[in-house]
This record gives C-alpha cells, structure tokens and sequence, in this order.
C-alpha cells in the first residue's frame, strides 16, 4: 500500500550475501568507467603532471622566463647556448641551465615551465568559447528548426567551407597580432564543430518519450530544452570538447609560430620553437625541448577524449 504521504518509498533489493545494495549515481558510474581505461588513465596522468608543472611554475623554475642574464654572463657572445648541469660534468663556474639558453640569453627550461600556464589557459578557455557559443546555436537550431535552423545551420557551412588555419590566419591578419586575438579566433571557427554536434544531440533526443511526456504535461518550451535535453546531449559534447583542446593549442601554437599569436617576451612553446627555427641543426635543444612539451600535452588531451569517448559510449561499455 502507498503511505498516507502518497510517495512511494525507495526499496532496495538485498543482495545474495544479504547485504543491501547502494544505487549507484551517473557520475560515479561514469568516473568509474573513464577510471578503468588505459588510454584515459595515461591521458589523465599526463595531464595531471602537466598542471602540477603549470601551477607549481614559480616554485620549480630556476630563472625567471623573461630574464636576459645569460647576456651579462657573457654566453651569448661566447655560443654557449647549450644545457650546463653540474650534477653531469659541467664546469662549476658556468651558471646552470638545465635546458641551456636562447639567443636572448633567458634560462630555455624556465620558459618551458612557464609556457605551460599559456598554453593551458589559452586551450581551455578558446574550447570553453567555442562550446559556449556552439552549445547555444546548435540547441537552438535542433530545438527550434525551421527558418531558424536553416539560418544558423548555413552560417555555420559556411564558417566550414573555409579550412579553420587559413581563417584564423586572416582573422588574426584583420585583428592584429597577439595572444588573445589568436585565440579569439581559434574559438570562432571551432564554434561549428559544437553547434553541430549539438543540433544533433537535440535532434535524437526532443522526440523521445520522456520530451514528450513533460510536452505534454504542461512544461514550457524553455524548460523542456534546459532540463530535459541539454543535460542528456552534453555527453558527446564533452568528447569531443576534450579532443578539441588538443586542436586548439597546435592551432595557437602555429599561429605564435608564424608570430601571429605570442608575443615576444611571453613564454609560449609554439612560439620559442618559431623564434630558432632557422638554428635546428646548430641549436636542437632550443625546439627540441618545447616540441616534446607541446606534444605531450596534445598527446595527453587526445587519450583522455578516447578514453572519455569509450567510457561514455554505452555500446562500448562492458
């Protein structure tokens, strides 16, 4: 019988050693599966190293990244831009750079350290934009349909239409250099990418039986898009929001490259590999060392939007 409240309380079955068995919420579940994928365990491992690195910069960089010492240490005029550590043979009286010296004299490792803060924040925050702004389109567009998604569908095809490097370099070229305008323009031809993954999202999910009920119940159109669909069509967006980070750091980092984005003094990997790559053969260590940071933490966005995929993914589920 129902209770005099009218609620029906919650039963929970006992279990075969008479233990009663705990519900299991979404995001535990969720946690649990992204847990038990290598791909996503390495990715996540990778990244956790890489923002202990960026918030710990101050604390573990020997110099500061902006500091021109090596030119009053006289190693500029005398080339001896290579790496000096003690521990391995280098002579005592040569101050110590674990990753040697650019041409400017700044300490190479320092900057690495600290183009890693850049190059966090500025992925996160272009994906974040371009999510925002996607997610809004694209759920309006599936929502609505209509002469409303044929207009916000074709603006979008034709953001697509253009390859989103030669955008952004013409964004950049109209704006004028520098970091926030590179990475304004990163989020721009990005916002296509998530306002059609959405407008899908909301197209499967507005027409199932849960939608309809709550329609018919009386719920505002409003109500319905932000209680009832959103929440279910965030999960592909959260992939592929994560794998579009990777994107957005090689993209910023080829803008610096071409010195369309970072500015010199700024620490910023894509950058301090454009600035020597003339000395590639005479100076390795110089693109070497941001090369592999770059690639490691492009590396570890990757495996963990794999690992998010087969984790969320319930046909791969097991």
């Amino acid at each position: 019988m129902t209770p005099a409240g009218g609620s029906i309380p919650e039963v929970v079955a006992p279990a075969a050693d008479g233990l009663a068995v705990q519900p299991v919420s979404l995001w535990t579940d969720t946690r649990r599966n992204i847990l038990r994928q290598r791909v996503a365990q390495v990715g996540l491992i990778l990244l956790g190293t890489l923002l202990a690195i960026a918030i710990a910069a101050p604390v573990i960089a020997t110099h500061d990244p902006d500091d021109t010492a090596g030119i009053e240490e006289g190693l500029v005029t005398s080339s001896q831009f290579g790496p000096c550590i003690h521990l391995f043979g280098c002579p005592n009286d040569r101050p110590e750079h674990f990753f040697g010296i650019d041409r400017n004299g700044r300490d190479e490792y320092s900057r690495v350290i600290f183009g890693a803060r850049v190059s966090l924040l500025v992925g996160i925050a272009t994906v974040s934009f371009a999510i925002l702004v996607g997610t809004l389109l694209g759920s309006v567009a599936g929502f609505a349909g209509g002469w409303l998604d044929n207009i916000i569908m074709r603006l979008m095809d034709v953001l697509l239409a253009f390859p989103s490097l030669i955008l952004a370099i013409a964004m950049v070229t109209v704006l004028g250099p520098g970091l926030l305008n590179a990475a304004f323009a990163i989020g721009i031809v990005g916002i296509p990418i998530y306002a059609r993954v959405m407008r899908a999202s909301v197209l499967s999910i507005k027409e199932r039986d849960f939608v309809v009920a709550s329609r018919a119940l009386g719920e505002s159109s409003r109500g319905i898009l932000l209680r009832r669909i959103l929440p279910n069509a965030l999960t592909p967006l959260i992939v592929v929001g994560t794998l579009g980070i990777a994107g957005a750091i090689l993209d910023v980092a080829a803008l610096s490259f071409l010195g369309l984005g970072a500015q010199p003094p700024l620490a910023e990997w894509g950058s301090m590999i454009g600035l020597v790559r003339n000395q590639l053969f005479s100076l390795p260590h110089l693109i070497i060392a941001p090369g592999i940071a770059l690639s490691l933490s492009v590396l570890g966005f990757n495996l963990l939007g794999d690992g998010l995929r087969d984790a969320l993914d319930p046909r791969l589920n097991r």
